[in-house]
């Protein structure tokens, strides 16, 4: 895709932010909560994204995922580490996909603690895919940002020009 001069790059500092530095195991084993725990950010950003059809629109609401994410792992870290950790441990180990069925056990203790400790409930199977409202306290989007519509200027072959075969054959058979 062809730039012009006007188009809008964030700058370097508009991008930095703190990562949140966790592993597979780690991110699989606290997504549920994870998710319930920043519902409302997550919303919020993906809300963004949908009407604003534009990435650079959203950083901010990127950002605010990102803060909750950190907040969360670190009152995780706080109060329910060594559960946390074994849920962890029990899904890197236990399964090459990261099955969640060989760890029903170590699952049920890291809820107990989600629970009495961080007041964070197990949401139920299906809890994500049900359709919820969500109010904001965004603008309605502006305008949407000038696309430039690429020309092709290219010349084109004329229509008698000599096309030779296919020097191995054709390709037709592999679609087929």
């Amino acid at each position: 895709m062809p730039f012009t001069e006007d188009f809008y790059l964030p700058s370097a500092e508009e991008l930095k932010v703190q990562e949140i530095n966790v592993t597979t195991p780690t991110l699989k084993a606290g997504a549920v909560h994870f998710g319930k725990y920043c519902d409302e950010q997550c919303k919020e950003f993906m809300l963004c994204r949908k009407e604003e059809d534009d990435p650079r629109r959203c950083l901010n609401e990127g950002k605010d995922v990102t803060a909750c994410g950190i907040e969360f792992f670190q009152k995780v870290k706080q109060h329910c580490r060594a559960e946390f950790e074994r849920y962890a441990d029990c899904l890197e180990w236990n399964s090459p996909a990261m099955e969640v069925q060989y760890c029903r056990k170590t699952q049920a203790v890291l809820d107990k603690c989600m629970l009495e400790k961080l007041n964070i409930e197990r949401p139920y199977m299906g809890y994500f895919t049900e359709i919820r409202t969500h109010k904001t306290n965004r603008p309605h989007p502006g305008p949407p940002i000038p696309r430039t519509e690429w020309k092709d200027d290219r010349p084109s072959l004329p229509p008698d020009y000599p096309i030779e075969d296919a020097k191995f054959g054709a390709a037709w058979f592999i679609y087929t």
